[in-house]
C-alpha cells in the first residue's frame, strides 16, 4: 500500500479534535476531562503505530487470497468504489458485532471503550490488538475479486470517518438523517453503559445494518459511558490487556478441558460453570454515576500537554509512508511509545517509578531519533528539533521532579 491513509488523515483528525476541544473549553461543558484525554491520546499514538506494522503483515496475505478470485475487479471508477465502500461497511458492521458478542471479540475490542468519557480523544483510544481481528475480517471483499492494497485503504478511510460520530457535542440531527446515518446520537447509544444501550447501533457508516438485524436503538435517556467493569486505571497495558488476562486465568483455572477450548467464542461475560462468579466492581453509588479519577503529580499538566504535542510528529516517524526510518527502527520507536504512555499514566497515578521512566524515555527516544536523522536524508532542521526537545524535556522533568519532592504520593485512584 503506497500511501498510509492513517497517515494522511492525522491533520483532518487533529484539526476536528482541537476544534471539538477549543468549543467545550468555551462551553465550560464539562465534556472533555484532563487525565482521560492524556490517557486516551497516548493509546490513541501506540495505536497508530499498530496499524502500520498489522497492515503490513495482513497485505501480504491478502496478495496471497486475491489468486484465488474468480475475477478481477478495479477500485477506480464511482461505481466500483461505491460497492466496495458499502462491503467494507456491511462487513464491519458483523466484525463490530463480532467485538461484542464473543468473549474473545470483546477482549480486543473493549480497551476502545473503557473510558468514562464520549469525544474526539475517546474516539482515538482503540484496542492494540483489535486492529488485527479488524483486518481479517475482510478477506471475502479480496476473495470476490477487489484489489487488497485498495482494501485496506478503504477499510482505513471507513476508520477514520467513523471518528466523526464520537461526540457529544452535535445534537440529534433531522430524523431524515438519522434514519439512514450513523449520526453521533446513534453512536452515543453504543457507548453507553445503561442497561437499555448495551450492545445496540454497531454501525460503522449506514445504521440500516442495525434496523435490519434488530440491533438498533434510539438515543432516549441520558447517556453514561464506559464499561460496566472500568479498569479504574491510566495505565495502557492494563487497559489494553485487563480482559486477555481474565480470559487466560478462566482458561487456566477450569478443569473442564473443553470449557478451556470453547471460552473464547462463547458470549461475552461466559465463564465455565466450576468458576465462582467474578466480583463486580461498580461504576456508580445510589444511582449516581462515579466516575475514576487520581491524584497527579504536582505541576504535571502542562509537561503532559507539551509531550503530547511533540509525540505528533515522533509518531509521523513510525506511520508516515515517506518517513526515512527503517523497519527495525520504528519498532524500536513504537517500544519507547509504550513506555512514554505508561510513563504519563503513572504521573497521572503518582506512581513512583513514573519519573525514572520517562527520564529514560526521553533520553533513549531523543538520543536515538537523532541519531537515525542524523544517518539519513532528512533536513537537518528535524535533527536539530529532536534535539531540542530531548533538552526541553529533560529540564522540564526535573522541574516536575522538584514539586513532586515535597508532595505525598498517593498512588491509587478514586471513584
Amino acid at each position: 500500500m503506497s500511501i498510509n491513509v492513517y497517515a494522511v488523515a492525522t491533520p483532518f483528525v487533529i484539526v476536528l479534535a482541537l476544534g471539538e476541544f477549543a468549543y467545550c473549553v468555551i462551553r465550560r461543558n464539562g465534556y472533555y476531562a484532563f487525565q482521560d484525554s492524556i490517557a486516551s491520546m497516548g493509546t490513541a499514538v501506540l495505536n497508530q503505530c499498530v496499524n502500520v506494522a498489522v497492515a503490513l503483515l495482513v497485505l501480504p496475505l491478502f496478495i496471497q487470497l486475491g489468486q484465488f478470485a474468480p475475477w478481477q475487479l478495479g477500485a477506480s471508477s464511482p461505481l466500483e468504489l461505491v460497492a466496495l465502500f458499502l462491503g467494507v461497511d456491511f462487513l464491519f458492521y458483523w466484525f463490530h458485532r463480532f467485538g461484542h458478542r464473543t468473549n474473545i471479540g470483546w477482549a480486543a475490542h473493549s480497551p476502545h471503550h473503557s473510558t468514562e468519557e464520549l469525544n474526539y480523544a475517546v474516539a482515538l483510544r482503540a484496542s492494540v490488538t483489535q486492529r488485527l481481528f479488524s483486518f481479517l475480517f475482510y478477506w471475502p471483499l479480496v476473495l470476490v475479486g477487489f484489489p487488497p492494497e485498495a482494501v485496506l485503504a478503504m477499510v482505513a478511510f471507513h476508520l477514520v470517518l467513523q471518528f466523526i460520530p464520537h461526540t457529544r457535542v452535535i445534537p440529534k440531527m433531522p430524523r431524515w438523517i438519522e434514519s439512514w446515518l450513523n449520526t453521533p446520537s446513534h453512536h452515543r447509544v453504543h457507548h453507553a453503559r445503561n442497561d437499555v444501550y448495551i450492545d445496540k447501533n454497531y454501525a460503522g457508516f449506514l445504521i440500516i445494518w442495525d434496523k435490519l438485524f434488530g440491533t438498533f436503538e434510539e438515543e432516549k435517556e441520558a447517556c453514561s459511558y464506559g464499561l460496566t467493569s472500568p479498569p479504574n486505571t491510566w495505565d495502557p497495558t492494563v487497559i489494553n490487556f485487563q480482559a486477555w488476562g481474565k480470559l487466560v486465568s478462566d482458561a487456566v483455572a477450569t478443569k473442564s478441558h473443553w470449557d478451556r477450548l470453547r471460552i473464547w467464542v462463547m458470549p461475552t461475560g461466559w465463564r465455565p460453570a466450576d468458576l465462582p462468579p467474578r466480583p463486580s466492581v461498580g461504576w456508580q453509588k445510589d444511582g449516581v454515576e462515579l466516575k475514576f479519577q487520581s491524584t497527579e503529580l504536582p505541576g504535571v499538566r502542562g509537561y503532559l500537554v507539551f509531550q503530547l504535542l511533540a509525540a505528533m510528529p515522533f509518531m509521523l516517524l513510525v506511520s508516515h509512508h515517506a518517513s526515512p526510518l527503517s523497519g527495525w527502527q520504528k519498532l524500536v520507536l513504537s517500544l519507547l511509545f509504550w513506555a512514554m504512555a505508561t510513563a504519563w499514566s503513572g504521573m497521572l497515578e503518582s506512581r513512583r517509578w513514573s519519573l525514572p521512566l520517562e527520564l529514560g524515555r526521553v533520553l533513549a527516544m531523543g538520543a536515538a531519533v537523532t541519531w537515525w536523522l542524523m544517518h539519513t536524508s532528512a533536513p537537518q532542521s528535524w535533527t536539530a528539533l529532536c534535539a531540542a526537545w530531548m533538552g526541553v524535556s529533560l529540564v522540564w522533568l526535573g522541574v516536575v521532579r522538584g514539586a513532586s519532592q515535597g508532595a505525598t504520593p498517593v498512588p491509587q485512584g478514586s471513584r
